[in-house]
């Protein structure tokens, strides 16, 4: 059995505020065509760059933020 460890804390860059949800879902867009599933996937991460410019962090890891947003949209 493996031990419990916590959660790591969420490293903040200096002035940066920490978005922790809730984020959007598209979990609704699955029953699109393929193609603008993929659109929606490369609008979600075009989104979270732009907030990421803006100085905003995500609670949700990018790698956590590209397989939520994958499964929800079967992709």
């Amino acid at each position: 059995m493996k031990p419990h460890t916590p959660p790591q804390a969420i490293q903040q860059r200096a002035g940066a505020v920490i978005i922790t949800g809730p984020w959007p879902t598209y979990s609704a867009f699955r029953e699109l065509p393929e193609r603008e599933r993929w659109v929606l996937y490369g609008s979600a991460k075009a989104y979270r760059a732009a907030l990421e410019d803006q100085g905003l962090m995500m609670s949700e890891s990018y790698d956590e933020f590209i397989k939520r947003v994958s499964a929800e949209l079967e992709i």
